[in-house]
C-alpha cells in the first residue's frame, strides 16, 4: 500500500505540474489561458466519473462509511472485490490530478482494506484461519489503519483515527498488528519520497520549523479556545450542508431526473464552476487560486506574518505564500474569501461520483481559518505578548496547525486528528492548545450533527446501528422482534421446504423440534437447503430410484455423493417426471443429512434494547432467534434493532416534550401503543 500510495502522489503531482506548466505557458493570453485552466480539470473528473462507472460503481465517493457498515457485519456485494480496487486507484489519481478541492484519505483507508480482503481471500488457499469471519475482520481493521498511516506517514495518527472512525468496538489484539503493518507502510511511503529525491531525509509531509522553546503563552488559550468552538460549529455547518446537496440531487425534479440520466453532466459541471471561480487573473487572485491543495497547506504553515509584510519588499523564502498576497486587498480578506469559497466548494465537491474524500479539504479550511485568527491576534498584538519580563511573539502559522485539527476533528468526531497533525508537521509544541481546541470542537459539532461518515451513512439508508442513547425507556426485544417466524421442523416434508424457499429470501431457516413443541434445535443455511432440495428433485437421483443406472449394493448414497449431469437423451415423459417429483415433494426431509447449526444466537423475550445493541454491535450479528425455556417465538435481526431505536428514541422525545411531560399517563398510553405499532410494523 505504501508503493501504491506513493504511485499516486507521484502520478498526481506530475499532473498537476502539467496543468500549471500549460496555464504558465499560455501567459498573456488570457481566453486561452482560462479555457486551458478550466478544461483540464473537467477532463480529468469526468474521466474519473466515467471509468468508475463503467468498472465498479461502488469506488464512489469516501468509502469509509460502506467499509464502516461492513465491519459492523454487514456483507455489501462487490465493495470488496479487485474491480473496485482498480477503479478507486485509478479514478482517484485522476480526480487529485484535477487540483479539485477532494481529499485522499477516505478513498485510501477503502483502497487498503480491499488490499487486505484480497490477500485474505488468497491467504485462505494456504491456510484456514484466514477463513474465520472474526480473522477477517481483524484484517479489515488493519487495513483502514494501513490507509490512513501511508496516505500522510501518520502511523500513530492512522491506527487511532481507523480506531475511532469505523470501529463500535475494537480488539484489543488487533493494536500490535495495526501499529505494525501502518509503521512499516508509513516508513516505507517516506522512503520512497527519499529514493525519487523529493526530500533529503526521511520526514514529516508538511514539515513545520516553529520555535520550541514557548511556542505560545498561556494568554494565547482563549483564542485556540475560541478557535476550537468556532470550527465545531463550522465542522457541524459542512456536514449539514453536504448532506443537503445530497438531498437535493436525490430528489424527484425534472433536474435531478436529466442529471441522472446523464451522469456526466454533474461532475462536469461542478468542476467547471469551481475552476472559473479559481482561475488567477479572474476571481481567482482575490483567494489564492492558483495554489494546489498542498500549496495551500504549506504556505498557511509557514513561520512567516503576513500582515507585516510589505508587497514591495517580500523577504527571502516566501515563496508560495507570495500568492496570499495582493497589492490592493488586505490579507484578512483574501483569507475570509478563501475560506467562504472552498468551504461550499468543498462540500459540493465531495457529492461528486468521483472517488473522493473530505478530510484533506476540511484540513485546509481549518488552516486557514486557523490562520485568519492568527494574522487577527499578530494585528492585535503586533509586539508579542509580554508575560514575566519576556515577550512572546505571535505564530500564525501555529494558528493555522491548530484550526486544520479542529476542524478535521469536528467534521469526523475524532480526537486523533491532533495526533495526525502533530506527525504530520514533526513538531509537538502546540500539543496542550491543540487538543483543548480538538475536544471543544469535538463537543460542539456532537451536539449539532452526526460526523460526516455517519450523515453519508444515513443518506445512503445503510444497515448500521447507531449509538444508543442515554435516559431511554425499558425497551426489551418483545417489543420489537417478529413473532410470525418462517422456521423448518424435523418432520416437515421436501414440499414445506420448496415453498419456504420460494417464498422467503432468508439465508439461514431456524430448525425446531416440531410446530407444537417449536423447541429451537438450531439453523441452516439457506444453500445447504437450496442444495438439498436440487438433489432430492434432480434427473441424477430419479434415475438411481426407477433403477436405470441403480448404486452398487451396500453403498450409502447422500446428495453430497452425486455429481450432477445431463441425462444424455434418457429423460422419461413429462408427465411421468411431474408425477415422480410430486410424490418426492411429500416425503419428509431426511435431517441427518443436512448441516445443521445446533448453537444460533439466541435471545429471551425479556433482554433490553440495551443489551441487545451492545450484543449486535460487538460480535457484529445480523440477526437471532428469540427464545422462551428452549421455544422459538420470535426473531430479532438488525433491521428491527435499527427501527426499534429509531422509533423509541422520537417516542421518548415526546414523552419528554413539555406537551407530555405534565401528565405520566399519556406517557404510558403512547408506550403502549408504541409495542403495538412497532409488533404491526415489524
Amino acid at each position: 500500500m505504501a508503493l501504491v500510495s506513493w504511485s499516486m502522489d507521484y502520478a498526481s503531482a506530475k499532473s498537476l505540474q502539467a496543468y500549471k506548466w500549460i496555464y504558465g505557458e499560455l501567459k498573456g493570453n488570457v481566453p486561452f489561458q482560462y479555457l486551458a485552466w478550466v478544461s483540464y480539470p473537467v477532463i480529468l473528473v469526468v474521466f474519473a466519473s466515467l471509468f468508475c462507472h463503467l468498472v465498479s460503481p461502488q469506488a464512489i465517493g469516501s468509502g469509509i462509511p460502506e467499509l464502516k457498515t461492513i465491519l459492523r457485519g454487514v456483507v455489501l456485494k462487490e465493495y470488496l472485490t479487485l474491480k473496485a480496487f482498480i477503479a478507486k486507484v485509478i479514478g482517484l489519481t485522476a480526480s487529485l490530478g484535477s487540483g479539485m478541492p477532494v481529499g485522499k484519505e477516505g478513498p485510501f483507508v477503502h483502497i487498503a482494506s480491499i488490499c487486505a480482503a484480497v490477500l485474505s481471500r488468497f491467504m485462505s488457499i494456504f491456510s484456514g484461519a484466514y477463513e474465520n469471519p472474526y480473522g477477517y475482520t481483524d484484517i479489515l481493521t488493519v487495513g483502514c489503519a494501513v490507509g490512513v498511516g501511508c496516505c500522510f506517514g501518520t502511523p500513530l495518527g492512522g491506527v487511532l483515527f481507523s480506531i475511532e472512525v469505523t470501529s463500535t468496538y475494537f480488539a484489543v489484539r488487533n493494536y500490535w498488528r495495526g501499529y505494525f503493518a501502518a509503521t512499516f507502510s508509513a516508513f516505507i511511503f517516506r522512503v520512497l519520497s527519499v529514493w525519487n529525491k523529493d526530500a533529503v531525509t526521511i520526514t514529516a509531509l508538511f514539515k513545520t520549523n516553529f520555535r520550541m522553546e514557548f511556542p505560545f503563552d498561556l494568554q494565547e488559550l482563549p483564542a485556540f479556545a475560541l478557535i476550537g468552538i468556532f470550527c465545531g460549529f463550522m465542522g457541524a455547518f459542512f456536514v449539514y450542508l453536504n448532506r443537503q446537496v445530497v438531498l437535493f440531487m436525490r430528489r424527484p425534479t425534472a433536474l435531478t431526473r436529466f442529471l441522472t440520466k446523464h451522469r456526466l453532466i454533474y461532475p462536469g459541471a461542478v468542476t467547471l464552476i469551481i475552476a472559473t471561480f479559481t482561475f488567477p487573473p479572474g476571481f481567482g487572485q482575490f483567494m489564492a487560486g492558483e495554489l494546489m491543495p498542498r500549496e495551500c497547506i504549506n504556505s498557511l504553515f509557514d513561520n512567516f506574518t503576513w500582515t507585516k509584510i510589505s508587497q514591495y519588499h517580500p523577504p527571502p523564502g516566501l515563496g508560495r505564500s507570495a500568492a496570499w498576497l495582493h497589492p490592493h486587498v488586505s490579507v484578512f480578506i483574501i483569507l475570509v474569501l478563501f475560506f467562504i469559497m472552498k468551504f461550499w466548494m468543498s462540500a459540493v465537491s465531495t457529492t461528486m461520483p468521483i472517488p473522493s474524500g473530505a478530510f484533506m479539504p476540511v484540513f485546509i479550511l481549518g488552516a486557514a481559518f486557523g490562520r485568519l485568527v492568527g494574522e487577527i491576534m499578530a494585528t492585535l498584538f503586533p509586539n508579542g505578548i509580554l508575560f514575566d519580563g519576556i515577550v512572546y511573539q505571535i505564530l500564525p502559522g501555529g494558528y493555522a496547525v491548530i484550526g486544520a485539527a479542529a476542524m478535521t476533528g469536528a467534521v469526523t468526531h475524532t480526537v486523533s486528528t491532533a495526533v495526525i497533525c502533530f506527525e504530520l508537521t514533526g513538531q509537538i509544541s502546540h500539543i496542550l492548545p491543540m487538543m483543548v481546541a480538538v475536544i471543544l470542537a469535538n463537543m460542539v459539532a456532537q451536539c449539532l450533527q452526526p460526523s460526516l461518515y455517519d450523515s453519508i451513512i444515513q443518506v445512503k439508508k445503510l444497515p448500521y446501528l447507531p449509538e444508543l442513547a442515554l435516559g431511554h425507556y425499558n425497551i426489551f426485544v418483545e417489543d420489537i422482534m417478529v413473532r410470525n417466524v418462517n422456521f423448518l421442523s424435523s418432520h416437515s416434508t421436501y414440499r414445506e421446504l420448496n415453498h419456504l424457499l420460494d417464498s422467503t429470501t432468508l439465508k439461514t431457516i431456524p430448525l425446531v423440534d416440531s410446530k407444537e413443541s417449536m423447541i429451537l434445535l438450531g439453523s441452516i443455511e439457506r444453500t445447504e437447503l437450496q442444495a438439498v432440495l436440487d438433489w432430492w428433485l434432480s434427473p441424477e437421483r430419479r434415475m438411481f430410484e426407477t433403477g436405470q443406472n441403480s448404486p452398487s449394493q451396500g453403498s450409502k448414497v447422500s446428495w453430497e455423493s452425486f455429481t450432477f449431469v445431463d441425462e444424455e437423451g434418457k429423460e422419461e415423459g413429462t408427465d411421468k417426471i411431474k408425477v415422480w417429483d410430486e410424490e418426492q415433494l411429500d416425503k419428509p426431509i431426511d435431517m441427518e443429512q443436512i448441516r445443521v447449526d445446533p448453537s444460533p444466537f439466541q435471545l429471551v423475550e425479556r433482554t433490553s434494547l440495551h443489551k441487545t445493541h451492545t450484543l449486535f454491535s460487538l460480535l457484529g450479528l445480523s440477526h437471532a432467534y428469540v427464545t422462551s425455556i428452549g421455544k422459538l417465538v420470535g426473531v430479532v435481526a438488525l433491521k428491527e434493532v435499527r427501527s426499534g431505536f429509531w422509533f423509541f428514541f422520537s417516542l421518548l422525545s415526546a414523552c419528554l416534550s413539555s406537551s407530555v411531560r405534565s401528565d405520566a399517563a399519556g406517557c404510558d398510553d403512547l408506550m403502549a401503543w408504541a409495542v403495538v405499532l412497532s409488533q404491526g410494523a415489524s
